[in-house]
């Protein structure tokens, strides 16, 4: 059985390598996400901040929440002036109608629905957004599909229940490509939490694998810079009046 609890506790300790591996989002997903206008924005499970920043530098009020307080000291120390706050899905700590919009990158499927619809919905204002957003590894390509067998993850679509007093889900999908160097590439499987939990022998046999696979696949073998495609799920839903 997986344990959940554990998965989500293990980012905080490794918030530098996953501040230095995971990328960011395509400026089209964040597009069709968030509501049109100035809108204020709550990052929901903000982690270092890799969708925090790309929501501020478009002069767009945002507040970051995330329950790991290392995972915070990395969005504070890229980020100083966004307001960042230790919270759950569950549980946030924001007022009543406070924000126009909440995105969750990454995050939704580790939430209590039953608890964290009607406290997303508590702090959003009327007819407010949610919106949800998942990097996965584009699998149809050989070497990625390689890559997941190793980390013995397969990507899968992610869950993207909302319900009332949220109307109809609406879904997108982005494909895109981040260019990263091998080291990039060891900190983004090692902030898999599936790999920070592993024993250090079998995280070093994991790594290994890795370096194998860049050293041995036609489509890595002698570069310095490899394409990892990713497919981009988005889902989006408003309250209803």
């Amino acid at each position: 059985m997986v344990d959940r609890a554990a998965q989500a506790a293990s980012f905080g300790p490794a918030a530098a390598t996953y501040e230095r591996g995971r990328p960011g989002y395509p400026a089209e997903a964040l597009d069709w996400l968030l509501p049109p206008g100035r809108p204020r924005v709550l990052d929901l499970g903000a982690g270092t901040g890799k969708l925090t920043r790309a929501i501020a530098a478009r002069g767009l009020p945002v507040t970051a929440v995330d329950p790991s307080d290392g995972m915070l000291t990395e969005l504070r120390r890229v980020l100083p002036g966004v307001p960042a706050h230790i919270g759950t899905a569950e549980h946030l700590p924001l007022p009543d109608h406070s924000v126009d919009a909440v995105v969750c990158a990454q995050a939704w499927h580790w939430v209590d629905l039953a608890h964290a619809v009607p406290e997303t919905a508590r702090v959003l204002s009327p007819g407010g957004r949610l919106g949800l957003i998942w990097n996965l590894r584009d699998e149809t390509h050989d070497w990625v599909r390689r890559l997941g067998e190793i980390l013995n993850s397969p990507e899968e679509p992610r869950r993207t229940d909302i319900g009332p007093p949220f109307g109809p889900v609406e879904h997108r999908v982005f494909r895109w490509t981040h260019r990263l160097n091998f080291d990039r590439l060891l900190a983004l499987v090692s902030s898999r939490s599936y790999v920070i939990l592993l024993p250090d022998d079998e995280r070093e046999a994991l790594l290994d694998r890795v370096r194998d696979l860049t050293e041995t696949h036609p489509d890595l073998a002698g570069r310095d810079v490899f394409a990892l495609p990713y497919v981009t799920e988005c889902a989006r839903a408003s309250l209803e009046d």
